[in-house]
Formats: structure tokens, C-alpha cells, sequence
């Protein structure tokens, strides 16, 4: 007899590691054009030009362009809109928040001894949200043949009937808790052989309900230092501190109502699965840049970005609803799940080193145009200790592929004022450019020089399209979304 999945009291336990995502690894492995309203404008095509705050984040060696010493700081409004399409349903879901995102300051040094070609040094702190988590996603839909039942299946095949009902939650596997949950909440049914079946209406037209919601960031702390030899050649290098914190809250519905032949006294009538995920932890990865001028005009970058080396924290935490009228004679409505949160080992993951080259021509004092190609190979991204992510790993080889990623911009100068522009074109990171495609990104902006004070503004336009399927495992079927970004940036700053 299945017992009574209710607990009124959270409780706390710890757990082998949870099965870890390709998309997982790729949450951190990518950053977003983010910083400076200047550097924003431009979509980022600083690897050459430096003399940006945020351009030291490209090319190390950037930071030794200045002549002064100076800072800035920069508030950013972020908004995606995410248009989602499930078997025909489309569902349309927004975000919209404000962030300090950059904050950063360099010093100046000339050296005074005329006998040496080592002309100028400076150090750098800078401070650049690579990443906004704040998102939000919403699909519905009729499901043809699908239900969530298959993906309680795909963890509970193999595993004992006993051991699903009889072994406490907090002493199982990830793979038994996903079994023991379908079990326990009349979703599944034991067959023999250690083998599981559907207990919901196979007659298939499931009207079900995805809610994503996320929120948090991922920063970076440079600590850079660049010189100036022969006042034609720079070097810089960066080292990096990262910090990571983000939550996502997923809330999958299903009800079988409109399902033919459904029996609405008897059986499972609906269900909601939901999953609160907290990652958070930090990481460290160095840079080392150089960039010279070949003419007064023209200038060539080269920089390189080590992998990242994150130490990361996983808290999870499920709760699993169903409305049976006739599964329980205790409680007839809707029962929930162990409310519990659940303390993952912490792990390693080590995200793939990129490599960039960059080109830019200075047309005197009226203006310039800049191009930055990088080039990341994603499928080096890595989980760790290996043997207990061999399939995660496994996946992200096989998944993953070289990404390439063009980025110009240019600048045109009236008096005090400044007009940018900028492109951005990264190529998607899979294989299979379905699951996740290109992004094309369009930029602008201004900025007026007050003197010791300067004000910029920059607007970005990017679309992103993927398509996302709700579940890891066993129910795999997938909403097509497409995600628009438009962003306002606002920097002021000043020399010291």
C-alpha cells in the first residue's frame, strides 16, 4: 500500500550529487555582453582599442591606453521578453530589473626615466556583472502522447518496489528521490521486473503548463596590470575573481480533464511538479592581453582567457501535488510531496578558455571602427571529480561544439559628442543549432565629454532563439522559445 506523501515540517538532508545538465554547464560557461554604456554601444569590439573599463574584460592590455587616471560606474535596465510556442500554443512572459552592473577604477603611471622604453604603467579594479539571471518563461499546450508520468518512469525502472516505499527520502539516490516521488504520489505503477508503468489516462491529449522563473547574477572581479613600451606596444593581465548566485523556480502542471475517455471520479486527475533550484559558489581564471599599433591609425589585439575554475553549491528542493479522488480514502485532494531541501556535495566545473584577435583603425580625433573575432571550443567544458559526472561529461562532448563570435563596432565624433554603433553575431554553442541557435545582437548610443566628467548611453537589441524541453529525462518534449533582449545603459565617469 503506498503510503501518504505529506509532510507539514521542511526538512534538511544531504545527498549524493544530482544529475548535472549540459545546459547546466553552459549557464555559467557563457558570458553576456555586458559594462560600460560605451562599451555596450559598440557590442563589445574593444580587443584593440581599450581605454574602457569594461574593455579590459576583452584584452588585459587595454587598460594601459589611458592617460589618466579614472573611473566609472554603470546602471543597466534589463528586460527579456520570451515568446514561447508548445504544440501550436504560443505564450508570451517578460522580466524587467535594474542593476548597478559595472563599477571599476584605473591608475596611471608614467615613468619618468628617459632612458627607458617602458613609458607608462597602470593597475586596474574592476568590477562587471557578466551575466543577469533575471528571467522568466511561461509555455502551455495540449501534449498529443506525452506525460510527466514518463519521466518519473525513466528514473524508477531498475529500482525495487520496496525501496520506494519503504526506504526513507532522505537516504536515497537523486535517481530513487525522482522514482520515489512518482511512486508515492499514484503517478507510477510497479510491473514486475523492477519496472514501471503509467498510471495516468494513456489516451494522450495532456494540457500542461511550464513556468520558469530565475533570478540572480554572475560577476567578475578583475585585478588588472598593463604597461606601455616604446608607446607603441601593450601588455596587460587580469586575474579574475568570480561570484555566482542564482536561483530557478520551475512549476510543471498537468491535468488530463479534456483527455478522451477520462474518468473524472476515478484516477489521477491532475498534477504539479515543482523544483527550486540555489546554486551558488565562485571561481577564479586569469587573462593575458597584448595590443600594438602598427601605424598611428592602425591597431591589432590579441588576447586569451583562461578556462574558469568554479567551486559550486547546489540546494534543491521539491514538492510533487496530485488530485487522485480515489488513490487515498485519507485525503482525497490535492497531497504534496516531501518538503524538503536537499545539500548537494560541492563540485567543480571548468568552463572552456577563449581566444581572441582584433583589428581597429583611428581615423585622428573624428572617430574609429573596431572588430573582434573569438573563437571557444564549449564542448571542453568539464564537470568534476570526471567518475562521478561521466555521463554529464559525456554529453557535453558529444553536444557541444567550437563557437565563433563576431563582434564590430564604430564611433563617430561632433565637438563633444560621441555616436556609436555595433554588431554582435555568436554562433550557437551546440552541434545541433535547433536546441540552441545563434544570436544576433544590434547596439547604439552616445555619450557627451564634459571635460572630467563624462556621460554615456547605450541601447542593445539581441534575439536568441531554442528550444527547451521541460525535462532532463524521459519526457523530453520541447517548447520552442524565442527571447529578445532590450537593454538601456547609463555610465558616468570621471578622471581622477
Amino acid at each position: 500500500m503506498k503510503k501518504i506523501v505529506s509532510f507539514l515540517i521542511i526538512s534538511l538532508s544531504f545527498t549524493s550529487v544530482k544529475a548535472q545538465q549540459v545546459s547546466d554547464a553552459l549557464q555559467y560557461g557563457q558570458d553576456d555582453i555586458t559594462g560600460t554604456a560605451r562599451y555596450r554601444a559598440m557590442s563589445g569590439a574593444f580587443g584593440a582599442l581599450g581605454g574602457d573599463l569594461s574593455a579590459i574584460n576583452v584584452n588585459p592590455a587595454g587598460s594601459a591606453i589611458f592617460t589618466d587616471n579614472f573611473a566609472s560606474v554603470t546602471l543597466t535596465n534589463f528586460n527579456t521578453q520570451n515568446n514561447s510556442t508548445y504544440f501550436g500554443s504560443k505564450t508570451s512572459s517578460s522580466d524587467t530589473s535594474f542593476d548597478m552592473n559595472q563599477l571599476g577604477t584605473v591608475w596611471v603611471f608614467e615613468n619618468y626615466d628617459k632612458n627607458s622604453k617602458w613609458s607608462k604603467f597602470s593597475f586596474a579594479i574592476n568590477y562587471d556583472n557578466t551575466n543577469n539571471y533575471n528571467n522568466s518563461v511561461y509555455s502551455q499546450g495540449y501534449n498529443p502522447t506525452n506525460s510527466i508520468s514518463n519521466y518519473f518512469i525513466s528514473y524508477a525502472n531498475g529500482i525495487s518496489e520496496n525501496t520506494l516505499s519503504g526506504t526513507p527520502y532522505d537516504n536515497l539516490t537523486y535517481n530513487e528521490q525522482q522514482g520515489y516521488l512518482g511512486y508515492n504520489a499514484y503517478i507510477i505503477n510497479p510491473e514486475p521486473g523492477n519496472q514501471y508503468s503509467s498510471a495516468v489516462n494513456p489516451n494522450g491529449n495532456y494540457y500542461q503548463e511550464n513556468s520558469i522563473e530565475s533570478s540572480g547574477y554572475n560577476g567578475k572581479a578583475s585585478f588588472n596590470i598593463a604597461t606601455e613600451y616604446d608607446k607603441r606596444f601593450y601588455f596587460g593581465l587580469n586575474l579574475n575573481a568570480h561570484f555566482t548566485d542564482f536561483t530557478t523556480t520551475s512549476s510543471f502542471y498537468e491535468d488530463y480533464l479534456d483527455s478522451p475517455g477520462n474518468n473524472p471520479n476515478s484516477g489521477v486527475q491532475a498534477s504539479r511538479f515543482s523544483n527550486q533550484l540555489y546554486t551558488y559558489g565562485s571561481g577564479f581564471s586569469f587573462q593575458l592581453g597584448a595590443i600594438a599599433k602598427v601605424t598611428n591609425e592602425l591597431r591589432v589585439g590579441l588576447s586569451y582567457e583562461s578556462p574558469t575554475w568554479y567551486n559550486l553549491n547546489d540546494e534543491l528542493r521539491q514538492t510533487l501535488s496530485v488530485n487522485c479522488p480515489d488513490c487515498n480514502t485519507l485525503q482525497d485532494d490535492f497531497f504534496a510531496g516531501p518538503n524538503t531541501t536537499i545539500f548537494y556535495p560541492t563540485y567543480k566545473l571548468q568552463t572552456a578558455s577563449k581566444y581572441t584577435g582584433s583589428l581597429a583603425y583611428v581615423f585622428g580625433s573624428s572617430g574609429l571602427i573596431s572588430i573582434d573575432y573569438s573563437l571557444r571550443d564549449y564542448s571542453n567544458l568539464k564537470f568534476k571529480p570526471s567518475n562521478e559526472f561521466t555521463n554529464a561529461n559525456a554529453a557535453i562532448n558529444s553536444s557541444l561544439d567550437i563557437s565563433n563570435e563576431v563582434r564590430i563596432g564604430a564611433e563617430y565624433r561632433i565637438k563633444q559628442w560621441s555616436l556609436r554603433g555595433g554588431y554582435r553575431f555568436e554562433e550557437s554553442p551546440y552541434k545541433n543549432h535547433n536546441t540552441v541557435g545563434d544570436l544576433n545582437s544590434f547596439s547604439g548610443g552616445f555619450g557627451y565629454n564634459f571635460g572630467d566628467i563624462k556621460l554615456d548611453m547605450a541601447y542593445t537589441y539581441a534575439k536568441r532563439g531554442s528550444n527547451q524541453p521541460f525535462f532532463s529525462q524521459g519526457f523530453t518534449d520541447s517548447a520552442n522559445i524565442k527571447a529578445i533582449q532590450n537593454n538601456v545603459t547609463l555610465t558616468l565617469g570621471f578622471e581622477l
